[in-house]
């Protein structure tokens, strides 16, 4: 069950991020780091409250939390399954294990399944191109998925 933090609770944690950072040198993405690690997203109340303390706009904050894929809006499940999109990956399955994913845990890209266990991204290449198709669970690397292996992952998080 999802705890709520009242805006107090998030303004404070998030001034105490910002003040740890301010003094770096492009302090924003160090930053919104530090937030995504505190809170497993970045709430829109933060945005304001950088913007503020860094004279930023909102639209500059957003825009920097928006462009970078591994910053969410939103708390992700229990495990996060990042799906290999480049083109290593496709040339050798990746559509189609994309899609067996997609139809298993009932979501799509960045979707997360009803009771909270699963969170599936995309990633544009995780740097195991010589193991295509491969995915990332929850910062460990898989590579040479097929249908059983990609079953088993799915199997892993649900569980």
């Amino acid at each position: 069950m999802a705890v709520e933090l009242s805006a107090r609770e998030i303004g404070d944690r998030v001034g105490a991020i910002v003040d740890a950072c301010a003094s770096l040198e492009g302090p924003l993405l160090p930053i919104l780091h530090g937030v995504q690690a505190e809170f497993g997203f970045v709430p829109q109340t933060a945005l304001r409250l950088i913007a503020d303390r860094l004279n930023l706009s909102r639209a500059e904050v957003h825009g920097v939390m928006t462009f970078y894929h591994d910053f969410r809006e939103e708390p992700a499940g229990r495990h996060v399954l990042k799906l290999c999109r480049a083109e290593a990956c496709q040339s050798m399955g990746g559509d189609e294990i994309a899609e067996r994913a997609k139809a298993q845990l009932g979501v799509d890209w960045h979707g997360t399944t009803p009771n909270g266990a699963v969170t599936l991204e995309p990633v544009f290449c995780l740097g195991l191109c010589s193991c295509a198709p491969a995915a990332m669970v929850d910062g460990r690397v898989v590579g040479r998925l097929n249908d059983d292996r990609i079953d088993a992952v799915i199997e892993q998080v649900r569980a």
